[in-house]
């Protein structure tokens, strides 16, 4: 066994001990709230946060932090230092963790541009809590997941892009040859925090969990030096934040089954496919209000449109107008791509890319 994986082992086997560093009185005795037994709640009673505690979920949690890697958040500790600081205060840690009382740092605004321009705004959590986020993933995700639509097809295991896209070719074949294509404003720095764990909260009734997805939500952005409120929004770049945004728009997923219509949604990029233009123009119009009323989020009206599925790119691909469609790599994804194998190779022979 490598020197790295036993000090790891060991680690983790006293992390999850917890005998003499936990006073068990903490928690002993106390009534968890009951969950009404519908199919969003599987369990009546649920003690989440002994299950993120336990070793075997710590020990996931703490290879997965390992392998993602990522930089440090705002108090600069890198994933290589993790270890070590769980050894010394991983009984403080649980502690809060089982009493509710544990607080996230704030995220360390960072900003990544966009290949059409602009920045994304991502938010780094510190390398503890993605341990702590990774660890509760684990437990939720699991849960949750088997409840999402089968149109949902980003951040779920076993599903792809690639998939959403054959799905997407196969709705164009049958015959489906509009689509209407809704772009999702600023969705991750939107979401209401209210509605969110009002959502969570009719799957969870752990209220320690509670606490903890609420503070997380909640820890705050330092950006130059200055921690600021976050009052809105699931700031991409931790564990969690793409869990909890299926779960914000599966009530999205749900109104489109409910209305039979045919559609692809990988994150906030969702795809409604039908036979006419006058159809797509009605979707988009009540669908639209359904966003806007009932998630309060905002469709972006210049980067939404009803149109041919040849004619608009979905997760990087476009299709052929043919009887039977082929997808082929958009226009704009395949000059990015040259752009930068060009960038690669300036220093090599010139090799023509048409």
């Amino acid at each position: 066994m490598g020197r790295k994986r036993q000090k790891n082992q060991m680690l983790l086997a006293f992390m999850a001990e917890g005998r003499d560093e936990f006073p068990r009185a903490a928690v002993e005795g106390t009534e968890l709230p009951v969950a009404k037994e519908d199919s969003e709640s599987p369990t009546p009673r649920e003690s989440l946060m002994e299950e993120v505690c336990q070793r075997d979920n710590l020990w996931k949690a703490l290879k997965r932090v390992q392998a993602n890697k990522g930089s440090p958040g705002v108090d600069g500790m890198t994933v290589e230092q993790l270890p070590g600081y769980l050894k010394r205060h991983w009984p403080k840690i649980r502690e809060q963790l089982l009493a509710g009382t544990y607080r996230p740092q704030p995220v360390k605004r960072v900003e990544i541009p966009k290949p059409e321009g602009g920045v994304r705004k991502l938010g780094i959590p510190t390398v503890l809590d993605r341990f702590i986020q990774q660890a509760v993933l684990q437990v939720l995700g699991e849960r949750w997941d088997r409840t999402f639509s089968e149109h949902s097809y980003g951040f779920r295991p076993g599903r792809s892009a690639h998939q959403a896209v054959a799905q997407a070719q196969a709705y164009i074949a049958e015959g489906y040859r509009y689509t209407v294509d809704i772009d999702l404003e600023k969705f991750f720095d939107r979401v209401n925090h209210d509605m969110l764990m009002g959502r969570v909260a009719k799957r969870v009734s752990d209220k320690r969990m509670l606490k903890l997805i609420r503070a997380f939500l909640n820890a705050g952005v330092m950006e130059n030096g200055l921690v600021s409120p976050t009052e809105e929004g699931t700031p991409q770049g931790g564990p969690l934040s793409p869990l909890l945004s299926n779960l914000m728009l599966d009530d999205l997923d749900r109104e489109l089954t409910r209305r039979g219509l045919r559609f692809v949604r990988y994150a906030d990029d969702c795809n409604i496919y039908v036979r006419s233009r006058r159809a797509g123009e009605r979707v988009m119009a009540s669908i639209s209000r359904f966003i806007t009323g009932k998630l309060k989020l905002k469709v972006n009206q210049e980067k939404s449109a009803v149109a041919r599925p040849w004619e608009r790119k979905f997760l990087g691909f476009s299709f052929t107008a043919a009887r039977e469609p082929k997808r082929r790599i958009a226009p704009k994804t395949l000059l990015r791509f040259k752009k930068r194998v060009r960038e690669l190779t300036k220093r090599n022979r010139g090799v023509s890319l048409e």
